[in-house]
């Protein structure tokens, strides 16, 4: 297994052409320097929703963007403020450095059962982990939360019941579903989470700094985000593995969003491949009716 372009050492996040931290369930105003989010191509105009059942719809749309491109995708979509949710695909798939913000969220439910704060070396590791997506911090961490048994024990408390920590010291090899990673950002995000405040405001601060040439995925869909980013090519097929995930606001609303992906040709179709599907999957839930009452608070 050989893990490729995983992190940008060295690299400073500067300007705000990056960060656009969103305030903690709330629907932001877009800036007025920002360009609405577009459908895309192909995609009727949905700023007038129309009732549909979004899992058929979302299906239809992902289908051809699979066939087309042979490339596996899985898509979990949650908007918070309604409850409205939907999950495209439940194979596993890699998590390559998605698994940094897994880690983290491990290593702050420890120091919440020591009733302590992240040490000095702890927070700036985790930064350069998050941040810049660097493989040695993340080794570092990993080995701080115990490893995989860190991890699983982690998942338990998070709500994780599809995700298998890598073997070993291959925490990229983490093995995932979209479902499990929408999860994972709902404990990130929402007020209702075995993660404590402190430690949710820690994780998204990270996640809204995120170097600059890392600004791709399910910000597509965003005029402001948070997010990580995972990239890998398998040495045995030379195939991409690209995935993104993270908490957006667009349409005058905020979506939590998660595309996993496997079989791309290249790390720039992957990518590709992903907005395509993130921007997809949002206007895909848009056409749907609110529940009656909404399940996050």
């Amino acid at each position: 297994m050989l893990l490729t372009g995983c992190f940008a050492a060295g690299r400073t996040t500067t300007g705000d052409r990056v960060g656009h931290p969103l305030a903690q369930n709330q629907a932001p105003s877009t800036p007025a320097n920002s360009k609405p989010a577009q459908a895309p191509p192909g995609l009727p105009d949905t700023r007038t929703p129309a009732p549909t059942d979004v899992n058929n719809a979302l299906t239809r749309l992902l289908e051809p963007i699979r066939t087309q491109s042979g490339t596996q995708v899985s898509v979990a979509v949650l908007e918070p403020r309604t409850g409205r949710r939907t999950v495209y695909g439940s194979q596993t798939h890699i998590t390559a450095s998605l698994a940094k913000v897994d880690i983290l969220a491990a290593l702050l439910l420890r120091a919440q059962r020591e009733r302590r704060s992240l040490t000095p070396w702890e927070t700036s590791t985790a930064a350069s982990m998050i941040q810049s997506s660097d493989n040695d911090s993340a080794s570092a961490l990993w080995q701080r939360i115990g490893g995989g048994p860190g991890l699983a024990d982690a998942n338990k408390a998070l709500g994780l019941t599809s995700t298998q920590a890598g073997p070993g010291t291959h925490w990229g090899l983490t093995r995932t579903t979209a479902a499990d990673q929408l999860t994972l950002l709902t404990a990130v995000f929402a007020d209702h989470s075995p993660l404590s405040e402190a430690s949710r405001h820690l994780i998204q601060t990270f996640m809204g700094r995120i170097d600059a040439d890392q600004d791709w995925g399910v910000s597509a869909e965003g005029s402001r985000w948070q997010l990580k980013n995972g990239w890998l090519q398998r040495s045995h097929s030379q195939r991409w593995t690209i995935n993104s995930m993270g908490r957006v606001a667009a349409h005058g609303s905020t979506f939590y969003v998660v595309v996993l992906s496997h079989g791309s040709p290249s790390m720039s179709h992957g990518i590709s491949t992903v907005e395509r599907a993130a921007q997809t999957a949002v206007h895909a839930l848009r056409r749907t009716a609110p529940p009656v009452s909404p399940i996050i608070h």
